[in-house]
């Protein structure tokens, strides 16, 4: 059964974060937490599925709302409104569950997450990039890439082949240029969510299995030592 918490970002003004702990016998040690994409929230299918997989897999996962989603807007807050947002999470995780933990996310909720981990966020030990938002559709050029040289945690991006947010051809020369190890995992056929097109012959529960494996099994490699 997953939990409502309160997270004080600043004087008056909270979220709400949601525990789902890691199922009895299977527990890793290891919490991670997942911030949404720019449209829709922690309450989203994406979130709510990939959150409860992962708890079912032994690892305690936690979602949340950044301000602006909680407050029913639509526009995302500048940068640093979210990123003070995700280290007020981090925060109070880190004094609710003791082990290692992960940040990320789908999506912006990733790109927040490797900019908090990029200045030095204490009690990070790694980052879980669903979709990287690599750059705008369409604006190859306009690069999100400068902080990550800045990371010094295992990172591991899941990237769909046909993400117009960047494709694995794209990402993986740079992150090859990063001195934090980072693994990347190509969801061939996928989009910017993973969704995969009906013809290419494997459903889509299958991708998503094959997806939550890999971020299962690469949590306990680099965070256990």
């Amino acid at each position: 059964m997953s939990e409502r918490i309160a997270v004080e970002v600043a004087p008056g003004q909270k979220v709400t974060a949601t525990v789902y702990p890691a199922a009895a016998g299977k527990q890793a040690g290891i919490t991670v937490i997942l911030g949404h994409g720019a449209g829709a929230g922690q309450g989203s299918g994406f979130m709510v599925s990939f959150a409860t997989a992962l708890s079912g897999r032994g690892i305690d996962t936690v979602t949340f709302d950044f301000l602006y989603m909680a407050q029913g807007r639509r526009l995302p807050d500048p940068k640093d409104k979210l990123e003070a947002c995700y280290r007020a999470v981090i925060e109070t995780v880190a004094r609710r569950n003791p082990g290692k933990l992960a940040i990320g996310g789908k999506s912006m909720g990733g790109r927040i997450a490797s900019q908090v981990a990029a200045a030095d966020a204490p009690d990070v030990a790694g980052l879980v990039l669903l979709g990287y938002p690599l750059h705008p559709p369409g604006k190859p050029d306009q690069l999100r890439t400068k902080h990550l040289a800045s990371i010094k945690v295992p990172m591991l991006f899941v990237q769909g082949s046909r993400d117009t947010f960047g494709t694995p051809g794209e990402l993986r020369p740079i992150l090859d240029k990063l001195k934090a190890p980072a693994e990347l995992l190509e969801v061939a056929g996928g989009d910017h969510s993973f969704k995969v097109l009906k013809r290419g012959g494997v459903s889509q529960e299958a991708i998503y299995e094959m997806v939550l494996e890999r971020i299962d099994q690469w949590l306990r490699q680099s965070l256990a030592a």
